[in-house]
């Protein structure tokens, strides 16, 4: 390979990652504190600091969930596809991650319906199952959050070395520091917030570079010039396995196995992800199913686009002597660790494109790693610590362990992640092979929440089943096709596909089958009944009873007075027209005295017929989208062996423009527009303290 600089100096890597991630910081202790003085919300109760008092509205919800699902990956990975499979690395890319969160919303509405009460999905387990189902799914929800933990590290931070030459090392450390820094000081709400900064920056980079490769670079300048080039590219390096060796069609064989990976994987990762159901849980009742279908739409166009102008551009100009590695061609490894969006971006803009990469990918990695830390800070603290270690823990005790275990979580994934460089494991690896390795929980972990038939035999052996038959099957085909299992034969399309269709489908098949035996007949008043301190006649009790039948059961108050609360174990089938919930915590009612907390007050949810209603609309828009997405669209051009033409190239160019449009529309304007009311509200309570403080003075 041709020798080349480093289109940026070290210190420009030190000054985003450091500078900017203590910027978001600073930004963040501004906004804590501007939030607990002016709003009814309060970051100083456990509450608020873990669910976001359950309030956030559907459009900061959906921005959040495009920010959450863009990760180093999403920006990297779906650039090298592009590079290497040519238009259908996009399209696969975003067709086959979009569907999982398009479809988390039926689980979204099961949890408003069966366990609106919840802070983690693992408490459901534990209220349904026991403790030993829940220390297993426990297990492949941490390791679920360390590998993508891990992915954004070191997709970070290969290209923040390659562009700045900063160590690799430093960079893992470093990210995650400015992170951990906000989210410590605003929990979810912060998130959320930092999560909009993120995305609309995101979105405007995006389309800088679209703009700019389709309308007025000189090396490009419009998507005729682009598909004369990629024509040209896929006659000089043609695609194995793409019909012709085009660049231009959906007819690639590889293309088309990486997107059933890419399907596959990606239940297993939005499923088993605390963070996603993080947002399910602090959404309105009203809204949950809605922000997740706008955050999937919204999210598609991310991938879609960027990928559709650098991925495919760098293909395009490999040829050309202004790209690093010229006259040499990038190397594999070099293209499976996310390089191809980088060496695009230099080639295009030179200096520019590369400030412009590395902040959007510094905000790519540092949104989504801010919502795996306060998702994984949930889970040790309501899961292990207050489960198994102090089941009495007051809200000052939670919000103390929520923000010690952040600062854990982020030196573990960048211990990992350090780990996985030095063994060579790189971001195209990691990311191909993390759906064997917890794909066996995904359908126990759905039917948890929707089949009440499921039981906890089924559960359990579904995960471990499905473990053990992805791992098999992802060691024997990398045996039998290429002779060898080494990190490079695993890494490899056939022996990833095996694996994580073998871990998905036995998970499936044995809970299936296993409950069909066997089935339970759960009473899901157990899981409405979490997290309301029930008092059983027996005053010796003060902890949490579970209990079955039509029995009312008695929340104690903060007065130490009995509840009957008869909403909270309300059947969702139930004609009631309107039902109310109580507090979460008895013990939440004596944080802050001085001010009401949101979720101490009195909440009207749903109705029942509403909440059917929404988990109808969930299950229709998941099965349109996906049958248009994944079948309608892609098949008939791939069993027709259709090569795109000039005209047709350019439509599509046009589509992945709309699309991103229409994306920023939702998650970057329709947030301001749902808030624009509460923003008003402060800034008249900023104004009148503002003027009796002048009084005073």
């Amino acid at each position: 390979m041709a020798e080349s600089s480093t289109p940026l100096p070290v210190a420009a890597g030190y000054g985003v990652v450091v500078g900017i991630g203590f910027c978001f910081a600073f930004l963040m202790m501004g906004l804590s504190w501007l939030q607990n003085r002016y709003t009814a919300y309060d970051s100083k109760q456990s509450e608020e600091f873990n669910t976001a008092s359950r309030s956030v509205k559907p459009g900061l919800i959906a921005s959040g969930i495009v920010s959450a699902w863009t990760w180093a990956a999403t920006l990297l990975q779906s650039c090298t596809v592009a590079y290497t499979y040519g238009v259908a690395g996009p399209f696969w890319y975003a067709a086959g991650s979009a569907v999982q969160i398009v479809t988390f919303s039926i689980l979204a509405c099961k949890v408003k319906q069966n366990a609106p009460r919840c802070h983690t999905f693992l408490e459901i387990i534990k209220a349904r199952y026991g403790i030993a189902a829940h220390l297993v799914f426990m297990l492949f929800a941490l390791v679920t959050n360390i590998l993508v933990g891990s992915q954004l590290l070191l997709g970070g931070s290969a290209v923040v070395t390659s562009l700045t030459g900063m160590s690799v090392y430093a960079a893992i450390f470093l990210i995650p520091v400015g992170v951990c820094a906000y989210v410590i000081l605003g929990g979810l709400r912060a998130t959320f917030l930092c999560d909009y900064s993120h995305t609309l920056i995101l979105m405007i980079i995006i389309l800088y570079f679209m703009f700019n490769a389709y309308t007025v670079s000189p090396l490009i300048g419009s998507p005729g010039e682009m598909y004369d080039l990629l024509k040209k590219a896929g006659t000089q390096r043609p695609i194995e396995g793409n019909k012709d060796g085009s660049y231009l069609t959906l007819k690639s064989n590889f293309g088309l196995v990486f997107g059933v990976i890419q399907l596959v994987s990606g239940f297993s990762t939005v499923f088993l992800d605390q963070a996603y159901w993080q947002r399910a849980i602090a959404s309105r009742t009203s809204t949950a199913v809605r922000a997740y279908l706008l955050g999937g739409i919204a999210w598609f166009a991310i991938p879609f686009g960027f990928s559709t102008t650098l991925g495919l551009a760098a293909a395009a100009l490999t040829d050309n002597p202004r790209f690093p590695t010229y006259p040499d061609v990038p190397t594999t490894g070099q293209i499976s660790s996310g390089l191809a969006a980088a060496y695009a971006a230099e080639t295009l803009l030179g200096q520019g494109g590369a400030v412009a990469l590395l902040i959007v990918l510094f905000m790519a990695v540092t949104s989504c790693a801010s919502a795996e830390l306060i998702a994984v800070s949930s889970l040790l603290t309501f899961d292990v610590y207050k489960a198994y270690i102090q089941p009495k823990a007051t809200p000052e005790q939670l919000i103390s362990v929520s923000r010690a275990m952040i600062c854990v979580f982020g030196l573990t994934m960048s211990v990992f992640a350090c780990i996985c460089n030095a063994a060579s494991i790189d971001l195209g690896w990691l990311y191909l092979v993390m759906g064997l390795l917890i794909g066996g929980a995904v359908f126990p972990t759905a039917f948890a929440i929707t089949w009440r038939k499921q039981s906890k035999a089924a559960a359990i052996s579904g995960c471990v089943v499905g473990l053990a038959a992805g791992l098999i099957a992802w060691l024997a085909t990398a045996k039998q096709y290429y002779g060898a299992v080494t990190v490079e034969t695993t890494g490899l399309s056939y022996p990833t596909l095996a694996g994580n269709l073998a871990a998905v489908l036995a998970g499936l098949i044995v809970s299936v089958t296993v409950s069909l035996i066997k089935p339970d007949n759960f009473d899901w008043e157990t899981t409405r009944a979490i997290n309301a301190v029930v008092v059983v006649k027996d005053t010796a009790s003060d902890g949490v009873t579970t209990h079955g039948g039509s029995t009312t059961p008695e929340l104690s108050g903060s007065d130490g007075k009995k509840i009957v609360t008869h909403s909270d174990i309300e059947p969702a089938s139930t004609s009631q027209s309107e039902s109310k919930s109580t507090s979460v915590h008895a013990e939440e009612e004596k944080a802050l005295p001085s001010k009401q907390s949101p979720t101490n007050q009195t909440t009207t949810e749903e109705d029942p017929a509403a909440l059917r209603r929404a988990f109808k609309l969930a299950c229709i828009s998941s099965f349109v989208l996906t049958f248009v997405l994944d079948f309608l669209v892609p098949m008939p051009m791939f069993f027709s062996g259709h090569v795109f033409s000039r005209g047709f190239f350019t439509g599509w160019v046009v589509i992945s423009f709309i699309w991103v449009f229409c994306s920023s529309a939702i998650s970057c304007f329709l947030p301001i527009w749902e808030t624009r009311r509460s923003f008003a509200a402060m800034m008249r309570k900023i104004r009148d303290d503002v003027r009796a403080s002048k009084a005073e003075a």
